[in-house]
């Protein structure tokens, strides 16, 4: 069932059109990765589908109710983090969600339950502080339990690592990967790596539109080019062995960095073969020779640039 559907939808401010006749879907039970450069248009469709900001043209579903500007009941689906969170900073985090809970109608009952849970699901449990003395990561993770705590059947993530230090990012993907057993993420980001590590399917944008989107194995596959990273022990040698190597009928391109070469290859079997054979011919030693894997980093080169 698609949870999340968007059918040839624009938005302009002034003279400047930012979405494009977008059209994409979201299946349930997956995480959703929605990619794209800075300012391509993400964060105003993520405010499109809350129904913040109103389309200009198209409609947008969730669980095939329309969404409506300003007064939308599919909000009652949604869990949103935004790229910045706000919090009353003189709360700890059990008063934050009590709040939470309590304006969105929540049982008494229901709020302790669920707010233990949380806590303990983004690492908060039993943390008593007052929240304007937390860090960036741990304000993020308490983000995570409050958009979580009305159980959305859809969890909108704005950007959630953007600012983050590699502990934590880690630390809000390893919870986001544990949230997807409950509901279903849109993940929007710049940050590709984040997008391989737990993204089951991904969707591009570029200029307002979608112009790739499916699994990221299958993106990757798709357009994959077959690349053989080879790193000689003579760096006098580089020049030479480019040459020669760029003269036989598979490679097709050859990238110099001191001594490591990236080779581009249409036929990886039998270049392996033929250029291991060259170099054990011309006595060159080899540090390093491997088949590169395709990046989802390379493709978004590719296709956006």
């Amino acid at each position: 069932m698609e949870i999340l559907e968007l059918k040839n939808v624009s938005k302009r401010f002034g003279d400047l059109e930012v979405i494009k006749d977008l059209s994409f879907s979201v299946p349930e039970h997956c995480v959703f990765g929605f990619i794209g450069k800075n300012g391509a248009g993400k964060t105003t469709t993520m405010k499109m589908i809350l129904g913040f900001l109103a389309a200009d043209q198209g409609e947008i579903r969730i669980f095939g109710e329309r969404v409506t500007y300003g007064n939308t009941k599919t909000n009652r689906h949604i869990g949103y983090l935004p790229d910045v969170p706000e919090f009353y900073g003189y709360m700890s985090p059990k008063e934050y969600l009590k709040l939470c809970g309590e304006v969105s109608g929540l049982k008494k009952g229901i709020i302790t339950e669920r707010t233990k849970e949380l806590l303990g699901l983004v690492g908060l449990e039993g943390v008593n502080r007052r929240i304007r003395g937390f860090s960036r990561g741990m304000k993020q993770r308490l983000g995570i339990a409050q958009a979580l705590l009305g159980e959305p059947r859809l969890l909108i993530c704005d950007e959630p690592t953007s600012a983050l230090d590699p502990v934590g990012r880690k630390e809000i993907l390893d919870i986001l990967s544990l949230a997807k057993a409950r509901t279903t993420i849109v993940f929007s980001t710049h940050i590709l790596s984040d997008v391989e590590r737990i993204c089951d399917s991904i969707g591009m944008l570029d200029q307002g539109k979608i112009v790739v989107q499916g699994s990221v194995t299958e993106i990757k596959n798709n357009h994959r080019r077959d690349v053989i990273r080879l790193e000689v022990a003579i760096e006098s040698k580089v020049e030479q062995v480019s040459k020669e190597l760029m003269q036989m009928d598979f490679v097709s391109e050859i990238k110099i960095n001191n001594n490591k070469l990236d080779i581009q290859i249409t036929n990886a079997g039998q270049a392996g073969m033929d250029i291991l054979g060259y170099l054990v011919q011309q006595r060159i030693p080899v540090l390093r020779y491997e088949l590169l894997e395709p990046s989802l980093e390379n493709v978004f080169l590719e296709v956006i640039g």
